[in-house]
């Protein structure tokens, strides 16, 4: 099975200091990058976080603050990654909730100017939970027929996630061989920001998908009670939760 791609796909995994998407940072980032023509690159970078790893995190990836004291921070690696990214689709497994998300906090952080949003992603394990509800070791094994050695180490994680994908293809006759397709299949709401704190209605329009306002139209919410927007930019969201409903805001030229 050879993935049918128009333009190169970049599989990736993050391993971090732990699982808050707008605090926690990367410590190692592994990409397997496969060209229309197959060739694959793969590489794994180790990142200084620049804060302390839990030593949650640190049990299940096995990377600790020692690991990673001389390694260079993001910042120092930011703009080579997304010049790697450029132009690629992107694939993961469970990354439309956590990976890319996490991935496009880091490049708001450093200032580089990435728009993820504009890359197609397909999350394999979107496909996996609607096709039969498991776990990544357990879809290893499933689909693969084979034990995932050194899981929770990104290298192995990746790699595993691609193999996953076209053993995925090659047992569903449902599934198309299109990045356009499995792309969409493997969208679970329409998000406007990577958290789907806001998401898009049935007519196009954000809308609150938390909270008191769930289901109201941001700008009508923004008009009728400005400080929750002041609540929103002061609280615990995303970097990019807070770029998207300034958009918004600006878009309605608010007060």
């Amino acid at each position: 099975m050879k993935l049918n791609l128009k333009k190169p796909i970049v599989f990736f995994d993050l391993e971090t200091t732990g699982i808050n998407v707008g605090t926690d940072r990367i410590v190692e980032l592994t990409y397997l990058k496969v060209e229309p023509n197959g060739t694959e690159t793969t590489k794994t970078i180790r990142i200084n976080p620049e804060m302390p790893i839990s030593e949650k995190a640190s049990k299940c990836h096995g990377i600790y603050d020692e690991d990673v004291k001389d390694c260079p921070t993001f910042g120092e690696v930011a703009k080579n990654l997304a010049k790697e990214i450029e132009g690629c689709d992107l694939a993961g497994y469970n990354s439309s909730k956590f990976d890319i998300p996490l991935l496009a906090e880091e490049f708001l952080r450093v200032n580089v100017d990435v728009d993820l949003k504009k890359h197609k992603f397909i999350d394999s394990m979107v496909i996996f939970y609607k096709m039969e509800q498991r776990t990544l070791s357990a879809a290893y094994k499933f689909y693969c027929d084979k034990d995932l050695e050194n899981a929770h180490s990104s290298e192995a994680d990746t790699r595993a996630t691609y193999e996953i994908l076209l053993a995925q293809l090659e047992k569903y006759d449902e599934l198309e061989n299109s990045v356009d397709f499995l792309a969409k299949f493997s969208e679970q709401n329409q998000n406007v920001d990577y958290m789907g704190r806001i998401i898009y209605n049935e007519k196009g329009v954000e809308i609150f998908n938390f909270g008191r306002y769930k289901g109201m139209v941001v700008a009508d919410v923004f008009r009728r009670d400005p400080s929750y927007y002041s609540w929103m930019m002061q609280g615990d969201f995303p970097l990019y939760t807070k770029k998207v409903i300034t958009n918004i805001k600006l878009k309605g030229k608010f007060n």
